[in-house]
């Protein structure tokens, strides 16, 4: 029997009894349920998770082909959300962001036609996937999520920055900052295959970065502070992160990509709001 099916004994279960009511509800209700779905349905999550800004302009069958699953399993995993179906999910999220909602395909796509290939027309591109991220950061930013990282990292007596690949200029970043507002800070930047984790002591507290692809020396970080009882503050791509699992808190920052490539933008200005946060905490 498909694990999407219907007549899925277990399926009643994990319906909700109402709908979301915001898109700050639709995360969490999105993260609640995330662990305890069958593999197609996770890979609805999973896809929603990292694109919910494409949600208010897509259809059934795109957003089905996005997760490759089939048109039946998206609409189960709306109705498993609380959603009578995909319209309803759809309307929620073209309500939270009406008007102006980017189209970020159509954009892009105008900006390639215009003469893609020359030094000047990627940097038009990139300058626009940036806006484009930082629209989306705007949009879609967890204030309470925010200020639970800042009073983790705040209380902390040293914090443990690390960010490989991708993060590693926003960890580089970060350690810099907080060096310069005198925040007791280590950077974990893996050199020599030495991740330091002797170096965690009780009373610290651990900034792990990675997007995905993610970052396995990373999560390992992450959750051997877990393992020591020392809180963990993540800042990632989705609530549906591996990382995630192992946090106390997490950041969650769109980045829109142009041919593949993805720009940090919106990540480094999470970061040095994050940074800023924490060092004026301190000084209180």
């Amino acid at each position: 029997m498909d694990q999407t099916s219907p007549t899925d004994p277990a399926a009643p279960d994990r319906m909700a009894a109402t709908a979301p009511a915001s898109v700050e509800e639709f995360r969490a209700r999105l993260a609640l349920v995330m662990d305890d779905l069958p593999r197609r349905l996770r890979q609805c999550a999973d896809y929603i998770a990292a694109n919910t800004d494409r949600i208010a302009v897509s259809t059934v069958a795109e957003l089905a082909a996005g997760a490759d699953v089939p048109p039946s399993a998206l609409m189960r995993f709306c109705q498993i959300l609380g959603f009578s179906g995909f319209s309803e999910m759809q309307r929620l999220f073209r309500e939270a962001y009406a008007p102006g909602w980017p189209d970020y395909a159509t954009r892009l796509k105008n900006l390639k036609e215009g003469g893609a290939g020359s030094p000047s027309a990627l940097l038009g591109e990139f300058i626009e996937a940036g806006r484009l991220s930082l629209e989306a950061l705007a949009k879609s930013a967890d204030e309470a999520a925010l200020a639970q990282c800042v009073a983790v990292l705040a209380a902390a007596q040293t914090v443990h920055v690390i960010g490989l690949r991708r993060a590693f200029p926003v960890a580089c970043y970060l350690a810099y900052v907080f060096e310069k507002m005198s925040v007791p800070a280590m950077l974990h930047d893996s050199v020599g295959k030495l991740d330091h984790r002797f170096a965690l002591r009780p009373g610290d507290a651990v900034l792990a970065i990675t997007f995905a692809p993610y970052s396995e020396e990373t999560i390992a970080l992450a959750q051997d502070a877990r393992t020591r009882g020392l809180p963990v503050v993540a800042m990632t791509d989705q609530l549906t992160s591996p990382l995630a699992r192992f946090s106390d808190a997490v950041l969650t920052v769109p980045e829109v990509d142009f041919g593949a490539f993805r720009s940090l933008s919106a990540t480094i200005a999470m970061a040095i709001a994050l940074a800023v946060a924490v060092g004026s905490a301190r000084g209180e």
